[in-house]
């Protein structure tokens, strides 16, 4: 029975990371269709590198991401708390309303922020992608939060009261630190949506705000492109890079 169950495993693993390895591999086949191997070459990633519109995109990404996930922790945090700490007649429907955007079709939310903005007279820019983003990647930060939330001990806000702490400066001394974790893995899961976001940025960007994600759908749509291959390469190095790292960090702090 091991020997079934490790086989089975086994073929899990190669089922999905099988084409992962074989994109890698790729990205460094001379061949321009990649249909055979003709050879080992990082021209791929020396045109890569040199593609201005895609290092403009990228550029783009990351200060959209990093915008939204801060704005998304500020928003998250503060609604999480402001629902655990006070009651309201419609909390529960706050709730509700909040948590909408995270089950929302993109496609829909896409549709209905383009004709929000054109309504009011917003133009479409960074900013326009930076609120679509904000709008559904907040509700993932406050969910945290409020886990967070449930589980810490209401007598260390209350001992902070006592000892002449402010209600504010008890959250923000003795409430927050605790929040941490939760509030890095939200900002992590906002900065990662953000990132990967391609439909509602498709209906809230303009020319000026493309993200990669955008652009690269735009060039998949012309063909098959193998600086896509050595993109996606660099992005899957970055990750394990990242994982490995905060493995390491996790095991230092024991």
């Amino acid at each position: 029975m091991d020997w079934f169950l490790r086989g089975w495993t086994a073929l899990v693993f190669l089922f999905l990371y099988g084409p992962v390895l074989v994109l890698v591999a790729c990205s460094f086949n001379a061949s321009r269709l990649n249909v055979v191997w003709e050879g080992f070459t990082l021209d791929w990633y020396q045109k890569l590198l040199a593609n201005a519109p895609l290092l403009r995109a990228a550029k783009n990404s990351l200060l959209i991401a990093t915008a939204t996930a801060i704005l998304s922790v500020l928003l998250g945090t503060a609604g999480a708390w402001l629902l655990h700490r006070y009651r309201y007649r419609c909390s529960q429907l706050i709730r509700t309303i909040v948590a909408i955007p995270m089950v929302m079709p993109e496609i829909l939310m896409g549709i209905s922020l383009l004709i929000l903005f054109a309504t009011i007279g917003l133009k479409l820019g960074f900013t326009t992608v930076i609120i679509g983003h904000v709008t559904f990647s907040f509700p993932f930060v406050l969910i945290a939060v409020q886990v967070r939330l449930h589980g810490l001990d209401p007598a260390l806000e209350e001992a902070a009261l006592d000892l002449g702490a402010t209600p504010l400066r008890a959250f923000w001394l003795v409430i927050v630190p605790c929040l941490k974790p939760a509030i890095i893995a939200g900002a992590l899961m906002a900065f990662t949506l953000s990132m990967d976001e391609l439909i509602v940025t498709f209906f809230t960007r303009s020319a000026s705000a493309e993200t990669l994600p955008v652009q690269v759908y735009g060039m998949a749509r012309v063909g098959l492109n193998p600086m896509l291959n050595a993109l996606s390469t660099l992005f899957i190095l970055a990750t394990v890079a990242f994982v490995l790292f905060s493995e390491y960090l996790r095991k230092l702090s024991r």
